[in-house]
């Protein structure tokens, strides 16, 4: 799974015209699931997310967490993430999991991060969205867990 975090001020997700999830402050988190992605997987990222360390201290250092500032997140799913544009122009989405496999996942990882304490905003899975954030920074982070960072795991301990 891949999530692309942005520190914001306020995001918000429109469908058809109707606000469907929105937070004053947080994590913006595009999620993405790949083919071999698991539960503990979407609960890893859901962690990295809350605890990532990238609010603020008083001294003006990153220091602080989503845990820490108590401020929310709002997750969207994302399966352009696992885009592939090494050949030609035309991205290629063959490592995006199946809809089905990815709703499960986006929907476990929303259920972590409110299980760690976070209040988690949503869009819509598969609907078209616009997205509106005020990013705050810019501070934006790519975090990666599963069978892809496994993989570097393993390469880099060779």
């Amino acid at each position: 799974m891949r999530a692309l975090v942005q520190r914001v001020t306020r995001a918000s997700v429109t469908v058809d015209g109707s606000v469907r999830g929105a937070i004053d402050g947080g994590l913006l988190v595009l999620v993405g699931v790949t083919r071999g992605d698991r539960p503990d997987d979407a609960r890893r990222l859901a962690e990295k997310c809350v605890r990532l360390r990238c609010f603020n201290d008083a001294t003006g250092a990153m220091n602080l967490s989503l845990a820490d500032t108590g401020g929310a997140l709002l997750a969207v799913s994302q399966f352009t993430l696992y885009a592939d544009t090494a050949r030609g122009h035309r991205p290629s989405f063959v490592a995006a999991a199946g809809a089905d496999e990815a709703a499960s996942l986006y929907g476990a990882f929303c259920a972590a991060v409110r299980d760690l304490g976070v209040s988690c905003a949503t869009g819509v899975f598969g609907a078209h969205m616009d997205v509106a954030l005020l990013n705050d920074g810019p501070v934006t982070l790519l975090l990666e867990v599963g069978p892809t960072a496994r993989a570097d795991e393993a390469g880099a301990a060779q």
